[in-house]
């Protein structure tokens, strides 16, 4: 096996001490033009590719940033959105040489501890919030703790850190209309998780627009986001005595599952029930009618939100970050965009 070129070996060849090497090669001061050139020509002909925790120690930087998702791995594993919000964020990372830790973590203390553990042992340079809730306590712990972050999710009022969001109230109105438009009455939302953000906006933004229209019933029942809780939910509403005539899904994963569960109870879709689901992946046009979506970019927000934490981290390296405003900025994505497909048409009450 080829031994790995190191400093010393540099040093060698180039004449010069290895501190001189090191300097050179993480860009200080310390040596001239002309030494540096030729060790960074050196090191290129040697093919020298540099230690990553050796780099880190010399430069007070781990080059990599972490995300705590208090979810299961399984779920994670067959969720697109998380998928595809990961593929952004490491699009913009592996472009600044920067690599993405994951850690899954059961409750709220786990994660919070591994915020603490991370930060001390310098493992990474920032971390992105996601999952953010109403009444959050680890946006505090985090900004108390230094460490530069980005939430996934907001807008959040006096936060101490940048958040990246999408509006979740005007597309939740957009679908409301839309179906009443198609003549629906009677409707039923299947949520996700109670206490995070969005799905307060989304719940608010429903009651707000049902009780400004005419509907017979709007109902919204909240979930843990899986196919079997989507399936479980859609079996009941689909089972009782005044079912909707339309529903909606707070994500992809339950759409699907609530459409087998309509095919396998005998209905048509769309002409006797419509079904719509947030966040537009692959999964929803592969289904038979294709899903009626909320269409949205997730891995262009991925990559705005490492983009925004790459800058922080890079702000914060090279001085300290000295104002509030600096800290706090907020940066809002273009809303989903309602894609009319097959799964929705006019009621037949």
């Amino acid at each position: 096996m080829t031994r790995r070129v190191t400093i010393a070996d540099i040093a060698a060849a180039a004449g010069v001490s290895k501190g001189a090497v090191s300097y050179a090669l993480n860009g200080r001061p310390g040596v001239s033009e002309t030494t540096r050139t030729k060790i960074l020509a050196i090191a290129a002909e040697m093919g020298f590719v540099p230690n990553r925790a050796a780099r880190s120690l010399s430069v007070s930087s781990a080059q990599a940033v972490g995300i705590a998702l208090r979810r299961s791995a399984r779920t994670i594993g067959i969720e697109p959105y998380f998928m595809e919000l990961i593929s952004g964020i490491e699009a913009t990372l592996s472009a600044g040489s920067f690599g993405l830790t994951l850690q899954i973590v059961g409750t709220v203390e786990e994660e919070l501890e591994v915020y603490r553990r991370w930060w001390a042992e310098r493992r990474v340079d920032g971390v992105f919030l996601c999952d953010v809730g109403t009444s959050d306590q680890r946006l505090d712990f985090i900004a108390d703790l230094g460490l530069p972050a980005v939430a996934v999710g907001g807008p959040i009022e006096g936060a101490r850190f940048p958040a990246v969001w999408h509006d979740d109230a005007e597309p939740s109105r957009d679908i409301l209309e839309y179906l009443y438009a198609l003549g629906h009455r009677r409707v039923a939302r299947i949520a996700g998780i109670p206490g995070l953000l969005h799905t307060a906006i989304r719940d608010k933004a429903y009651d707000d627009t049902a009780a400004d229209l005419a509907f017979e019933s709007v109902t919204t029942i909240h979930s843990d986001y899986t196919g079997e809780q989507g399936a479980q939910i859609t079996r009941r509403l689909l089972s009782s005595a005044k079912r909707p005539t339309a529903i909606v899904y707070d994500n992809d994963v339950m759409a699907v599952a609530g459409l087998g569960v309509a095919h396998e109870l005998g209905l048509e879709i769309p002409e006797q029930l419509s079904l719509v689901a947030w966040d537009d992946s692959q999964l929803c046009r592969l289904t038979h009618p294709a899903l009626t979506s909320l269409t949205r970019d997730i891995p262009a927000y991925g990559a705005k939100c490492a983009e925004v934490l790459m800058s922080l981290i890079g702000a914060a390296t090279e001085t300290a970050l000295q104002t509030t405003e600096t800290r706090t900025f907020s940066v809002q994505c273009k809303p989903a965009q309602l894609s009319p497909r097959g799964s929705t048409g006019p009621a037949q009450n």
